[in-house]
C-alpha cells in the first residue's frame, strides 16, 4: 500500500496563493446551443432547461449557489434541512418530487429536461437512470466531476474541479457571469487561509494528519483521495491518512486507522447517528486509545454539505484550518 506523501503544504499553500487571481465577473454569454465535458461526455445543451431536477442537498446547494431556482421543477434525494434553508432560503420554494433516487418513470410523468446529478450521488453504474438511458428521451445529464471516479475516471478533487462544475453549470442555464463571481470570492478565501497557514506555522511545519470519520462501526467508512475532503484538507494545511485509496468515499480498517495515528479527526454529521455519538464511539474503540486525535481530544464535526462537493467547501477549509493551526479561519 502506497503511502501518503508529507511535508507538502509549502506546494499546496502556494498553488492556492497564486491561483488566488479573481476570474472575471462578467464572463461573456455563450450562444446557445452549448457543449460541455461531463465525466468525459460531450454534452450539447440546446437552450437553458426549464424543468431541471437536481438530486441531494449538496448539489442543490450548488445550483442555489448560482440562482437557479426558477429553473428547478424540484429535486430527489436527502436534504440539508434548517442548515440548507439558512444558507439558501430559495430552497424553502422547492418542490420534493422523490425521497429517494428517481425513477425513469419519474423523468417521464414529470417531463423533466435536465438532471443534475453524480454517481453515488442520484445515479448509480448499471442502474436504470444514466446518462445514456436518459438521452434516449432526450433528457441531458451532467455530472458531478468528483463523481467520475466511479467511472474508472482519476482526477483528484482539487477545487478547480468544483469550480469547473459551477462553469459548467453556469453555462448550461445562460448565467456564466455568476459563477465567475462566486468563484472569485472563493478563491480570495482559500487564498486569505493559505496566507494565515504560511504566515502562522511556517513553510517548513509538517501537516497535521486527519482522518474523515463518516460512520460505521465494524469497518469505517472514509473519504480517500479521490473524495472532496482531500481538497479540502490540504487547502487546510493537513495530510488526508486515507489519501493512498485510490477512490473517493471507501471503507478501511480500524487497524490501518490506528496505524496512521491521526492528529486529528474530522467527524461527518449527518444520517440517523449523530455527531455526538459517532464521537463517543470513536473515543472509545480499543484500537484507537492510543491514537493522537483521541489522546489530546482533537475532532471536529462538520457537516455532509461541507465535506461533499458544493459551495460550502470554502467555509468546511476555514473551519478546519482554524481548528488544525488556530487562529482565525
Amino acid at each position: 500500500m502506497k503511502q501518503p506523501l508529507r511535508g507538502l503544504a509549502p506546494i499546496v499553500l502556494s498553488a492556492l496563493i497564486a491561483n488566488a487571481v479573481p476570474a472575471m465577473a462578467g464572463a461573456a454569454r455563450d450562444p446557445f446551443p452549448v457543449t460541455v465535458s461531463s465525466c468525459g461526455r460531450e454534452v450539447t445543451i440546446a437552450e437553458p432547461p426549464r424543468r431541471a431536477l437536481v438530486n441531494g442537498s449538496n448539489l442543490i446547494e450548488i445550483m442555489l449557489a448560482l440562482g437557479l431556482e426558477d429553473s428547478l421543477l424540484g429535486y430527489s434525494g436527502r436534504t440539508g434541512g434548517a442548515a440548507t434553508l439558512a444558507a439558501f432560503p430559495a430552497a424553502a420554494g422547492l418542490r420534493a418530487i422523490q425521497r429517494s433516487y428517481p425513477t425513469l418513470e419519474t423523468f417521464l410523468d414529470e417531463g423533466i429536461d435536465f438532471y443534475f446529478a453524480g454517481w453515488s450521488y442520484g445515479m448509480r453504474v448499471g442502474g436504470e437512470v444514466t446518462p445514456e438511458s436518459l438521452g434516449r428521451y432526450g433528457i441531458a445529464v451532467y455530472e458531478l466531476s468528483e463523481s467520475c471516479v466511479r467511472l474508472g475516471q482519476h482526477q483528484r478533487p482539487d477545487f478547480d474541479v468544483l469550480f469547473r462544475d459551477l462553469e459548467n453549470l453556469a453555462r448550461i442555464f445562460g448565467v456564466p457571469e455568476r459563477a465567475a463571481a462566486l468563484i472569485a470570492g472563493y478563491r480570495e478565501r482559500l487564498a486569505r487561509v493559505a496566507t494565515g497557514i504560511a504566515a502562522g506555522t511556517g513553510a517548513q511545519k509538517a501537516q497535521p494528519r486527519v482522518f474523515v470519520y463518516d460512520s460505521g462501526d465494524k469497518v469505517p467508512l472514509t473519504a480517500g483521495g479521490y473524495a472532496m475532503p482531500q481538497a479540502i484538507i490540504e487547502a487546510a494545511g493537513g495530510e488526508n491518512i486515507a489519501a493512498m485509496l485510490d477512490n473517493s468515499w471507501v471503507r478501511i480498517d480500524w487497524e490501518t486507522v490506528a496505524d496512521l495515528d491521526p492528529e486529528a479527526v474530522v467527524i461527518v454529521d449527518y444520517g440517523e447517528i449523530s455527531a455526538r455519538d459517532k464521537i463517543a464511539f470513536f473515543r472509545s474503540h480499543p484500537a484507537l486509545s492510543h491514537v493522537g486525535a483521541v489522546r489530546n481530544d482533537r475532532l471536529l464535526v462538520l457537516s455532509y454539505d461541507e465535506l461533499t462537493p458544493g459551495p460550502r467547501n470554502v467555509d468546511a477549509v476555514e473551519k478546519l484550518a482554524a481548528f488544525l493551526h488556530g487562529g482565525p479561519g
